[in-house]
């Protein structure tokens, strides 16, 4: 599919994939797809960062190559690796010497995300998730690779993107990211949606969710998030207590039905034992 000329265009076309954008995100992907620079979301856990890169490469038709960072994440679980059980096998193949070129051709080779996008170039979107979980070091290796899409390859040569794919770097800011990064990319912060758009976000995913019941639901995690707890629920969240409600069969949202479906939206003990003595106010059917 072509990239959507427009603003509106591509939020019509991000409806379609069941994702709702608004209209300052919108405007950050469009102008990522349209200058071709990278885009960097930063956001609370659950609020459609990961998300949005995978509806994107549905809707245009694109490859969807992710590279998911950690601590301790290096180069070449990112660029590539040379398959040594099979130069082995290769080597015990032949009753004469191997030449070590012959072991570190193109058929030796194991690509990894970064290496794999800069040759799909604009058929992927590349995804490089959670960078703020790598270390400093191989964020400026990335930045690197984000400046020119190219990976040179000493045994075989360079590697050039002849248009680069479409990147998005999502962050949970468990650490600052350098000023360098984010000067490279376009920059969008993904904040909780307001209610109404969050209903219509749970009615699209889970249509056979009532809107009555959607409207508690939201009502309910908006309190919750009001609260101090260490992880508050995303939006991934608010639609799995729907689904998982609907699934019940239960068509209101009392502090007992709350209590027992918690889990579907509190991921952490202390967060339980908080949200259990406030019940009443968060989930207050009768």
């Amino acid at each position: 599919m072509t990239v959507p000329g427009s603003v509106g265009e591509l939020t019509e076309t991000l409806r379609r994939g069941s994702y709702l954008a608004d209209r300052g995100l919108a405007t950050a992907v469009h102008v990522a797809l349209s200058l071709r620079r990278p885009l960097l979301l930063e956001g609370e856990v659950g609020v459609g960062k990961t998300e949005i890169a995978k509806v994107l490469a549905n809707v245009l038709g694109r490859s969807l190559i992710r590279l998911q960072c950690y601590e301790g994440i290096d180069t070449s679980q990112a660029l590539y690796e040379w398959d040594y059980s099979r130069q082995l096998l290769y080597i015990r193949t032949l009753s004469s010497e191997v030449p070590v070129t012959e072991l570190f051709g193109p058929e030796f080779l194991l690509e990894r995300p970064l290496l794999s996008a800069v040759r799909a170039g604009d058929r992927a979107v590349l995804l490089i998730d959670e960078v703020d979980r790598a270390d400093d070091e191989f964020e400026a290796f990335l930045l690197e690779v984000l400046s020119d899409f190219q990976i040179s390859i000493p045994e075989i040569g360079t590697v050039a993107a002849e248009s680069p794919p479409l990147v998005i770097l999502t962050s949970n800011r468990t650490r600052e990211l350098h000023d360098a990064l984010k000067r490279r990319c376009m920059y969008h912060w993904i904040d909780y949606p307001p209610a109404e758009r969050e209903v219509e976000i749970v009615l699209m995913r889970e249509p056979s969710v009532s809107e009555a019941l959607a409207r508690k639901v939201v009502a309910a995690v908006t309190r919750l998030r009001a609260l101090d707890l260490a992880k508050p629920p995303g939006v991934a969240e608010t639609i799995d207590w729907a689904r998982t409600l609907d699934f019940l069969g239960e068509t209101v949202l009392s502090p007992e039905v709350a209590s027992v479906t918690l889990g579907a939206v509190v991921k952490e003990r202390d967060d339980l034992e908080l949200v259990r003595e406030s019940l009443g106010e968060i989930a207050p059917d009768a």
